[in-house]
């Protein structure tokens, strides 16, 4: 507790380990590292960043982006192939994995007007992601998929477009 004191008045001289401080702060109170990170980069202060931990958390950052555009992808994905192939569950469940296409869609397309670079990410690996869906379904045996082709993203992202006949493209 001591050294979180000392940490957020001044900059203890190098002997007692501040980069050894900094460490401990950031695995014992993220929050505050967090918030000292924050005022030595106002400050311009590189002295006092925690370089090694800022640049984990940096990385992390970019890969929950990826995580959570590439799930909400998988969702959007096996309600589209719901609404395309469920037959028996179709008449209960249709406006309700409608409005979840939607909504994938919409956090999708919000994800990537926050990072417009992560449509690239998306894009290469529609391919692979696709066929994890459709094996993912085999495996499991819920319904019978009538196609297993790769719909294209383009299809797919289309607000118009839900799987079945119905959808205009």
């Amino acid at each position: 507790m001591d050294s979180i004191l000392t940490l957020q008045c001044e900059k203890p001289p190098k002997l007692f380990g501040f980069d050894q401080m900094l460490n401990k702060l950031y695995e014992q109170d993220f929050n505050l590292w967090t918030e000292q990170m924050a005022i030595a980069i106002r400050e311009r202060n590189v002295n006092d960043m925690d370089w090694d931990n800022l640049l984990e958390e940096i990385e992390d950052m970019s890969a929950s982006q990826k995580r959570s555009l590439r799930n909400y992808y998988y969702r959007l994905v096996e309600h589209i192939l719901k609404l395309r192939d469920w037959d028996t569950e179709k008449e209960r469940n249709n406006t309700k994995w409608r409005v979840e296409v939607v909504n994938f869609r919409r956090s999708i397309n919000d994800i990537l007007e926050d990072s417009p670079s992560l449509k690239n990410y998306i894009e290469q690996n529609h391919g692979l992601w696709f066929p994890k869906v459709i094996a993912n379904y085999d495996k499991n045996k819920l319904f019978p998929l009538k196609d297993t082709t790769t719909i294209p993203l383009e299809k797919m992202m289309d607000d118009n477009y839900f799987g079945d006949a119905e959808s205009t493209t």
